[in-house]
């Protein structure tokens, strides 16, 4: 991008087939690895399973880091080792803190699959200030309708987190962090604000451009800061919008860790492959094993 743009950089996504579905990361990037809190960005879908399929993730652990799930079709059971059992359905928000430790696993409802479950939505992941790593792990689910919206002129955006646009989202933020859903109908535009250091958009569905620049579907977007770019659609779209504060200093990933130690994780790592992590008491009879590669990448 030229340095007259509002486009700082564009992330294509890496795509993998989990069989039946496909899932679209474009974080972390060889390009950039953060964008605010945001370290882990994938679009799951959409799909349509199979009658009596579904998503089995099994109990797997995370540590010094707060996942996000929001989806738009579907449903997905959320089990973990402090003992929360949660529906998550489209609109609603799901904030696992990992902190210390935890584990969880992801299914679907066994109604979903009794006709074929759908799958479409964006799962994150935040990584934690470092004076917050270490916290207690904690559960939190926020329902839909307590979610702000804000619409009108052809637009409606739901703030999943922090605030912008007059609003604010109850939901907890460990570090300053946006993030918001929004639609736009046919040739509707938003002016987006500065609500952030580092702001980022994701085009899910339809078309549209920021400042007269075309993006591209399903490609992580990365805006100047400082900017107040107007954001339009010609046919209509769906997008995301995130970022939130630089975060304090690089982060380290293998896995499922996230740290800002890499000693920290190779301690996770021992702990799981020993069991010391506690599982889901709902869903303790079968786990993901460590994996045997060499994962360890640092981030700046």
């Amino acid at each position: 991008m030229n340095n007259d743009s509002t486009i700082l950089m564009s992330l294509a996504p890496v795509s993998h087939d989990l069989g039946g579905f496909k899932v679209h990361r474009t974080l972390p990037h060889k390009q950039r690895t953060m964008v605010g809190p945001f370290i882990f960005f994938d679009q799951m879908g959409p799909a349509r399973l199979g009658v009596d399929e579904g998503i089995d993730v099994r109990p797997h652990p995370h540590i010094n880091l707060a996942t996000v799930t929001y989806l738009f079709e579907g449903a997905i059971d959320h089990r973990d080792s402090v003992g929360s059992v949660q529906r998550i359905e489209p609109g609603a928000v799901n904030l696992m803190t990992a902190g210390k430790g935890i584990s969880h696993s992801e299914r679907s409802p066994a109604d979903e699959r009794a006709h074929g479950p759908k799958l479409d939505g964006i799962q994150t992941w935040l990584a934690l200030p470092q004076d917050k790593e270490e916290v207690d792990p904690a559960f939190e689910h926020t329902p839909v309708d307590r979610l702000p919206v804000i619409e009108g002129e052809g637009k409606r955006l739901h703030l999943i987190m922090g605030e912008a646009f007059g609003a604010a989202s109850p939901v907890t933020q460990h570090h300053p962090t946006l993030y918001a859903a929004l639609e736009l109908t046919p040739g509707a535009s938003i002016e987006l604000e500065r609500e952030a250091d580092e702001r980022a958009i994701y085009l899910l569905d339809g078309d549209a451009s920021v400042d007269g620049e075309n993006v591209d579907r399903m490609h992580l977007v990365l805006l100047r800061p400082g900017t107040r770019p107007i954001l339009r659609s010609e046919r209509g779209a769906r997008l995301m919008i995130c970022g939130g504060a630089p975060m304090d200093g690089k982060r380290h990933v293998w896995w499922n860790f996230v740290s800002s130690r890499h000693d920290r994780i190779q301690e996770a790592k021992r702990a799981w492959k020993a069991g010391e992590f506690a599982l889901p008491p709902q869903d303790d009879h079968e786990w993901i094993p460590i994996p045997e590669v060499p994962l360890t990448v640092s981030y700046p």
